[in-house]
């Protein structure tokens, strides 16, 4: 259930969504973490402070690394993953990298290496990818657009009540209303498919693009299904444009999902010719619909 979640999952348009940064406040959470190296000091000498009565600095005290005890779990995630030397941070689209401004820059660096290393293994290593925007929130957590990338990266790893609380957190800060397929699918996984229509039918969504539509009637009708209503799902995907010349993978999600949707309902005939119909502009194979029709045909053979 999870692995067809996260294959089919909502994306916003506009890229790989941990791809994002922000901005910090100043002096709040994101300055919170520890920082090795900032403890050499100007610890004043006394007036008999010469040679061995040299009074010792507070870095003076601080044991070889070798010689430390393991890191506690806040530690560990404020570090983050390693950061490979080749990520900059100048990955970033310039929008992203324009909100990172108000930070200074060794912090804005380090929480744009965050994000950018994100974005590169979302698909293929999402937990990690998960764990570089935790690094990135423990130092910018005021900033509305790395609240997001936590929320998104958590989605993609599965993690559904935090991606949630998440993305709730990045809206109430910038108003934005593109993640509600996202939430509305974090509902689903979370089995409250009733909370997952009421985002389906936010008047916002009339304005959506046609991807982020198709995106959010995908959900909408996976919780019909997860309701058992499956009469309504049908509905809600042939409000669709399933007829669309388009050949956007969000045509061919849809198309498939109504496929499937039939086969559920037992109209096997109608199934197979839409599985044909989803192929024929499954140009990058997103879908396995030529298997599904495949064994549909056998099936009724």
């Amino acid at each position: 259930m999870a692995e067809d979640r996260r294959s089919q999952r909502p994306t916003r348009s506009g890229g790989k969504p941990p791809a994002r940064g922000g901005s910090a406040g100043r002096g709040g959470k994101g300055s919170a973490g520890p920082r090795s190296g900032d403890s050499r000091g100007s610890a004043p000498r006394g007036a008999g402070a010469r040679g061995g009565d040299r009074k010792p600095r507070q870095g003076d005290w601080k044991r070889p690394r070798e010689e430390q005890g393991p890191r506690t779990t806040d530690q560990a995630k404020y570090d983050g993953p390693p950061l490979p030397p080749e990520i900059t941070g100048k990955e970033l689209d310039r929008g992203i990298a324009a909100q990172l401004k108000g930070l200074p820059e060794k912090l804005a660096a380090r929480v744009a290496r965050h994000l950018a290393a994100a974005g590169m293994l979302i698909d293929e290593d999402p937990e990690t990818a998960y764990q570089h925007t935790l690094a990135a929130r423990a130092r910018a957590s005021r900033i509305a657009i790395v609240r997001e990338a936590v929320g998104e990266s958590a989605y993609a790893a599965g993690h559904y009540a935090e991606a949630l609380s998440e993305l709730r957190a990045a809206k109430r800060m910038n108003g934005a209303t593109d993640y509600l397929p996202i939430m509305a699918d974090c509902h689903r996984a979370l089995g409250q498919p009733e909370q997952a229509l009421k985002l389906a039918k936010s008047p916002s969504v009339a304005n959506f693009a046609p991807e982020a539509k198709a995106e959010m009637t995908l959900v909408e009708a996976g919780a019909r299904r997860d309701m058992g209503q499956l009469d309504a799902a049908l509905r809600t995907l042939e409000l669709a444009p399933l007829q669309s010349k388009s050949r956007a993978p969000w045509v061919v999600r849809l198309r498939y999902a109504y496929a499937d949707t039939l086969e559920a309902a037992g109209r096997e005939s109608d199934a197979l010719a839409w599985f044909h119909r989803t192929h024929a502009i499954d140009s990058t194979e997103i879908t396995d619909s030529a298997a599904r029709a495949e064994l549909l045909e056998k099936r009724m053979d």
